[in-house]
């Protein structure tokens, strides 16, 4: 059964600063791609308690310990360095997971 929208965390060190920026970037990203999104915003330490609440997590550090969602770095969105190749990769992720 296919969702009807795909529930995100985006997370970074502090939950503030790059996860604004990165949040604006995947709403777009999101909108572009057809994919209802609903955003939630978090820290790096959070991330292993609330993504019992989400389909994807987004951080924009780097993240190594293992998830049970399916995870993805979108620093580039941030930094914009290969920002084509994230927004392209997320894109993607977002669609298979809507249709899951």
């Amino acid at each position: 059964m296919a969702k009807n929208e795909v529930k995100v965390l985006v997370a970074c060190g502090s939950g503030v600063a790059t996860s604004t920026i990165a949040q604006e970037e995947v709403k777009r990203i999101a909108q572009e791609a057809g994919v209802p999104v609903r955003i939630m915003k978090g820290t790096i330490a959070e991330v292993p308690a609330k993504q019992a609440d989400v389909d994807l997590v987004l951080t924009t550090a780097n993240y190594r310990k293992p998830l049970d969602k399916p995870h993805m770095s979108v620093f580039g969105l941030v930094s914009g360095v290969g920002k084509a190749k994230v927004s392209a990769q997320l894109a993607e992720l977002l669609k298979k997971i809507l249709a899951e």
